[in-house]
């Protein structure tokens, strides 16, 4: 099966001047001429080659439950679009605009782990592990063009729909680096839309491309609604197949990169669906709350819901310009990373094999 790529050859000359520059950009580190920091701890990379959404925090999250059972966790991320500066540890404090969408997100569902945010990520690893109590596993969120540090494993995400030896650099493609670059990488996962299914074969990522690695696959699986505001709602957790027995009507609203892979889920389960569609990691503002709420009053059904993202969920459940009225009827989505179920033995093993044998081979250095 063959991706359907949409390359802009117009721009292909641009692509091979930004080529140039990153070229050049990975021959200083290459060559060590830009330096490397190595930790005496395992750090582990999640990253991919091209710009948008290809499910790192989920893959993330994914981790932080594999491997906090056994070892204490943090999570590094640059904490993308938030309002503050340097290194910030989360806390009782933590917000989205502290920590950027996804590292308080995290923090929200995993107040047992460190997550931590820093541009710097060098800066970043040394304050975590000034801690007095330390880590034993960084997770570096969306680093793997950082190579200012070495990971000690990199995992490599590519969209199904879109692999990366498919794609040509930005401003032609999407790609931020060239496919051939994939070969840093020690884990390469192909990740698809959870209504493809976990059983989906793989567009063709060219084994070559990855220095012949076993490819994985994920799938993202829906979880059960919950709510915003649970000191609100009589229901703490709902099943959207009843919402559809009950013939619901829902409200979409949405800031991510591809909100139709959501929209396309839940028009399974209502015949009235109305969306409200934000850029990714858009800040609602005053006016867009009054449209949301407007938009939700005028549905005639008496049974209805707003639906949002777990991501934009964190931007909206502090919004001081939310009404009272509709916090009751807010919910949103979480998703969850499934492996194919022959791989996954395979995925965990390799982590858990990797975490172990590096802790024990630095004791015994």
């Amino acid at each position: 099966m063959a991706a359907n790529v949409k390359i802009n050859r117009a721009l292909l000359p641009l692509a091979w001047i930004y080529g140039a520059g990153v070229w050049i950009r990975n021959q200083l580190f290459d060559r060590k001429i830009l330096p490397v920091e190595e930790f005496s701890i395992s750090v582990i990379s999640i990253g991919n080659l091209a710009v948008g959404g290809t499910g790192k925090t989920p893959h993330t999250e994914y981790l932080i439950r594999l491997l906090s059972k056994k070892y204490k966790v943090a999570v590094l991320s640059r904490g993308y679009r938030r309002k503050t500066k340097g290194f910030v540890l989360a806390d009782e404090n933590a917000s989205s605009q502290i920590l950027g969408d996804e590292p308080f997100q995290m923090f929200r569902k995993f107040p047992h782990i460190w997550v931590a945010v820093d541009s710097d990520r060098r800066r970043g690893i040394r304050n975590l592990l000034n801690l007095s109590e330390k880590p034993e596993v960084i997770l570096l969120d969306d680093a793997f063009q950082h190579r200012w540090v070495k990971p000690s494993l990199s995992i490599l995400l590519s969209d199904f729909r879109r692999p990366f030896d498919k794609d040509e650099l930005l401003p032609a493609g999407r790609l931020r680096e060239p496919a051939k670059n994939a070969a840093r990488a020690d884990i390469v996962i192909s990740t698809c839309h959870s209504a493809l299914g976990a059983e989906s074969p793989v567009y063709g990522i060219a084994g070559q491309a990855c220095n012949d690695k076993q490819i994985l696959q994920t799938s993202f699986r829906y979880k059960s609604l919950l709510p915003l505001f649970p000191e609100k709602s009589t229901v703490q957790k709902e099943s959207i197949e009843r919402l559809k027995k009950e013939a619901y009507s829902f409200l979409l609203v949405a800031g991510l990169a591809r909100p139709q892979d959501m929209v396309e889920y839940i028009e399974k389960y209502t015949t009235d669906l109305h969306s409200i569609i934000y850029p990714d990691h858009h800040p609602f503002a005053r006016k867009d709350i009054d449209t949301i709420t407007d938009t939700f009053n005028h549905i005639q059904n008496k049974n209805k819901r707003i639906i949002t993202s777990e991501k934009d969920a964190v931007r909206l459940i502090g919004n001081p310009y939310l009404s009272e009225e509709i916090k009751p009827f807010l919910y949103y989505l979480p998703i969850e990373v499934v492996f194919r179920p022959e791989q996954e033995t395979i995925f965990t093993q390799k982590i858990e094999d990797h975490v172990r044998n590096f802790k024990r081979n630095r004791i015994l250095a």
